[in-house]
């Protein structure tokens, strides 16, 4: 039995013992206001010791389980009443913007609506109900307005926000997508421009080349219905570990036998859950059951870049670079190399893998547009001639269209880059809205990308031809020819000096791919299949997870296989 200390005749009259457990409340909601801590100390601290302590107030008749019982549920429902009021209060600072009434209240409401994978389309609905700045958190907003990109994306804008607490909560060291520091950033991004710099690209090639020319050679000798979004899945990881860590995986030959690809989709779902709410990584760290995926997956990555320092360089991959092997800089800590390494691991395969998918999917349910890239293609290599020559590529017009308007469906990240306005920055201005201080917002890429008032006719429709016509390759036709095409609006890859370092290496890859496929082999979607299974069946987890893309593939007459 816990021990009376009010004997000693401290005790006040309920009235003003519940007076003191509430206004003890209201200061540990100043607290957390102001603070924001993270550390589960002082959130143990904050919780437990003053209602512990002011249960001694109350009147010495109550027993010492019935104090502590009625001292945590006054201190608890008026800390939760504060929290509440505030935020729907008129004094919040972000009172003025709409946005449903829960998620005001917390971020619990759009962790919900991450696990279900549907946040692009609902986020989506939000913004065509509310308008183009929609409050989706007590202090976080979603924008879909093109003025706002260059402001909160741009030279001048906001470094990024705690939703990289939460994903990566656990880890020594952040990777460089993480750090919200924009000096650091700069410095690390260095190592990776080098990377991808023109010349480095040209180095690459050869490894594009091996592992396209695997992946065709496998599907052409498929003789039944194929997954081709898990064949897309297993070249893009064989071929970012080759780039990366210099080999080490054969999941085109031998399948996902160690179940890493699985580990991959897995591991996203949860660590964007944690992303919404950045104190759920923290504790995460300390519950084995929780989050085993995404900690596998870290761990998976990890071990890769640790292997490939063990073994030195063989040759110029991604990590000579990171790991500075050339001496061209200052070697970098061990911990970050590794916390990099694996990074591009799985952010340069999950997401090349799933704009791949969607753009097979779109020329397989647009029969059209796939016989116009497959003439394209041909005229540029006929049978015998090399698919893989880069030199080409780049002035194809309408593999460019092809690939640019899957790009704006389907891009690879289709919810946005979250930014802050840090405390002490005095906010910041993006287009005609303003963030206060300690605000978050992204653009929110699926959204501004399906805007009507940026890409018309046809803004949710696969449609090509418009970036022929805006490039002046074309000429619209008919009702067409009212056409809006906002190039600012198009950020696929992010914007600014954050934006994804790899683009030109996925375009390259991406390129490759579509150009030796389609050259090699014949494809068609399988008699009965709905293309509305495919668009329904995506999810958002900051990165895309894709359904099955099933495919019926042959040889093409007069290809080399």
């Amino acid at each position: 039995m816990l021990p009376d200390h009010r004997a000693s005749g401290a005790t006040l009259p309920l009235r003003d013992a519940l007076l003191a457990v509430g206004v003890s409340a209201l200061a540990t909601h100043i607290i957390f206001k102001r603070y924001e801590p993270n550390h589960i100390p002082t959130h143990i601290f904050l919780l437990l010791v003053p209602p512990s302590v002011l249960s001694i107030l109350f009147p010495s008749n109550f027993s010492v389980s019935f104090a502590l019982l009625v001292s945590f549920a006054t201190y608890l429902s008026s800390l939760i009443l504060s929290i509440v009021a505030y935020r729907l209060s008129p004094l919040h600072p972000l009172a003025q913007y709409p946005g449903p009434l829960l998620h005001k209240v917390s971020k619990l409401w759009m962790a919900r609506i991450t696990r279900t994978g549907k946040r692009h389309l609902y986020l989506q609905a939000l913004h065509q109900h509310y308008g183009d700045i929609v409050r989706i958190g007590p202090n976080e907003v979603s924008i879909c307005n093109v003025s706002a990109i260059l402001p909160l994306m741009g030279t001048t804008g906001l470094p990024k926000g705690p939703h990289w607490v939460g994903r990566t909560a656990g880890t020594t060291q952040k990777p460089l997508i993480a750090i919200d520091d924009l000096q650091e950033h700069a410095r690390r991004r260095k190592y990776w421009n080098r990377a991808f710099s023109t010349a480095s690209l040209k180095g690459y090639e050869e490894i594009v080349a091996k592992r396209a020319g695997q992946l065709a050679d496998s599907l052409a000798e498929q003789e039944a219905e194929v997954d081709l979004s898990k064949w897309i899945s297993w070249f893009t990881y064989d071929f970012m570990s080759d780039m990366a860590f210099g080999g080490g995986s054969e999941m085109l030959r031998n399948g996902d036998q160690g179940s890493v690809w699985h580990l991959m989709e897995e591991g996203i779902v949860m660590a964007d859950t944690m992303g919404q709410i950045p104190w759920s990584g923290v504790y995460a760290r300390y519950i084995p059951s929780i989050g085993k995926d995404t900690k596998a997956m870290r761990r998976h990555g990890t071990e890769l870049a640790a292997k490939r320092i063990k073994a030195g360089s063989l040759r110029k991959d991604l990590f000579h670079y990171l790991n500075n092997e050339d001496g061209f800089d200052a070697s970098p800590p061990t911990a970050q190399v590794i916390s990099d390494g694996a990074l591009a691991m799985i952010a340069g395969s999950d997401t090349t893998a799933s704009v791949l998918t969607s753009l097979f999917f779109c020329l397989l349910s647009h029969r059209e547009t796939y016989d116009c890239l497959q003439a394209e293609i041909d005229s540029y290599f006929p049978p015998g001639e090399n698919a893989l020559d880069t030199r080409y590529h780049a002035e194809m017009p309408y593999l460019n269209a092809v690939l640019n308007e899957t790009l704006r469906l389907f891009p690879a990240v289709i919810g946005g880059s979250q930014r802050i306005a840090k405390k002490g920055s005095g906010g910041k201005a993006v287009g005609p809205f303003f963030l206060p201080e300690e605000t978050c917002a992204f653009v929110h890429f699926y959204s501004i990308h399906r805007d009507p008032r940026y890409f018309s006719p046809l803004p949710e429709s696969f449609w090509p031809e418009r970036w022929l016509i805006a490039s002046g390759e074309s000429t619209a036709q008919g009702e067409m020819k009212k056409i809006v095409h906002e190039p600012t609006a198009f950020i696929p890859f992010s914007f600014g000096p954050a934006n994804c370092v790899g683009k030109n290496l996925a375009l390259q890859e991406m390129r490759m791919v579509v150009c030796l496929v389609m050259q090699k082999l014949e494809m068609r979607l399988p008699e009965g299949y709905n293309p509305k299974d495919f668009e329904e069946g995506l999810q958002d987890f900051f990165v895309v997870k894709k359904p099955r893309l099933p495919a019926l593939i042959k040889r093409r007459e007069n290809a080399r296989v």
